[in-house]
């Protein structure tokens, strides 16, 4: 992700925006919030497409709470934690379902060759810790869907428990 399109925005700051970069370009996995208008919330990892602009690609196959909870309420709020620095981000913005078309097509095939890398790594990680996974591939469904997250706001949760929170406009 360019961290000129973070900081076009107001109120982001360019070192935010470079940590939350540097950090999601080097993750797999995050934790998708979702809750319906009942009030019931709901959070599952997801595996992470891409970051391109303002927007994260999220997959989906399971077609269970989260797909349910965007149909109906597309505001959502994504997690992680970078275990190196104990450094929490947590991402708000708002999701749209991709479910067919020709966009789909293009980032589940871009999902598929960073599972292939992230498949491979483990493989390899496995090796030099002498340890073996379960399982090492990450397999795709046959039927699967994206979630687009237009980033809203973005939150840093230092270990202090400081945050420094900042919004899109």
């Amino acid at each position: 992700m360019p961290i000129k399109d973070l900081t076009k925005r107001k109120n982001v700051s360019r070192e935010i925006a470079e940590k939350i970069c540097y950090f999601l370009n080097k993750t797999e996995f995050l934790n998708i919030a979702t809750c319906d208008f009942s009030g019931r919330p709901n959070v599952a990892p997801k595996f992470l497409v891409k970051v391109e602009g303002t927007n994260i690609y999220l997959a989906d196959y399971v077609f269970g709470r989260t797909f349910i909870n965007i149909k109906n309420n597309p505001r959502v709020s994504l997690s992680a934690v970078n275990l190196t620095t104990l450094t929490g981000y947590q991402i708000n913005g708002t999701a749209r379902i991709i479910a067919s078309g020709p966009e789909l097509k293009r980032l589940i095939k871009e999902m598929q060759a960073k599972q292939v890398k992230f498949s491979a790594s483990r493989l390899i990680e496995g090796l030099h810790k002498e340890t073996a996974y379960k399982d090492f591939e990450v397999t795709l469904p046959e039927k699967a869907c994206i979630f687009k997250i237009k980033i809203e706001e973005v939150a840093e949760i230092g270990r202090s428990g400081k945050i420094h929170r900042r919004k899109y406009k």
